[in-house]
């Protein structure tokens, strides 16, 4: 029942949960051994639901999103340079 959990999945972080430390930890807070071994296995259940991303995840995955942005501000840039030579050319004729 207690044990050390190992939690891993593709290309994402390595979480390592250990059960035996964690409940020795809540009995030493006050807390039932019973309790504290049913809210271990809570913790661990939910921790392997969880997935979690590194750095390098998160680099890989907004590189697309940095890319999209720098577009638009270039376009933005280009919109902005265009609409000052029409109000230039509108109220300042030559």
């Amino acid at each position: 029942m207690l044990s050390l959990i190992v939690l891993r999945s593709v290309n994402m972080a390595t979480i390592t949960f250990y059960t035996l430390k964690f409940v020795e930890k809540l009995k030493s807070g006050g807390i039932p051994e019973d309790q504290a071994k049913v809210i271990s296995e809570a913790f661990r259940d939910a921790s392997g639901e969880a997935e979690l991303v590194t750095k390098k995840d998160l680099q890989i995955e907004l590189a697309p999103v940095r890319a999209d942005i720098n577009l638009i501000k270039w376009m933005l840039g280009i919109l902005l340079g265009g609409v000052m030579a029409l109000v230039l050319k509108t109220f300042f004729p030559m």
